[in-house]
């Protein structure tokens, strides 16, 4: 029974280069961010859509900003993190009710949520952005 009390050292790796997560891992990390984020933009991005309602002339004065490639680039970023956000939320909520909980249907959903974000996001950017 003492032997039990005796807590097992176990090693700690906080060289975080070196961490390996797997794929759900990093899924969730992701999500989390891109969650915040869209939390914290999301204030500006109505004040950015009820501005570009206001008139014409301020609608034409957005459409010129968003033709800039960089803000584009970083529209298509916010477009990637909603679709991430929103496709690894519905595999939190299958996971919820313990549907792919083991770790080979864990690694097969985080690629699914991948794949499907990022061409949710190609479909989304090009019909919007271009």
């Amino acid at each position: 029974m003492a032997e039990m009390a005796i807590k097992k050292k176990r090693p700690k790796n906080l060289d975080l280069p070196t961490i390996r997560l797997p794929l759900p891992g990093i899924l969730s990390i992701i999500h989390r961010i891109s969650g915040a984020a869209l939390f914290l933009l999301l204030p500006f991005l109505l004040w950015l859509f009820e501005s570009s309602l206001t008139s014409a002339e301020t609608f034409a004065s957005f459409r010129e900003v968003v033709d800039h490639g960089l803000v584009k680039l970083i529209l298509l970023g916010l477009i990637w993190f909603y679709m991430h956000h929103f496709c690894a939320g519905i595999r939190y909520l299958l996971l919820d009710v313990h549907i792919g909980a083991d770790l080979k249907s864990a690694v097969l959903s985080s690629k699914i949520v991948f794949g499907v974000s990022i061409a949710l996001t190609l479909i989304v950017g090009v019909q919007v952005l271009w």
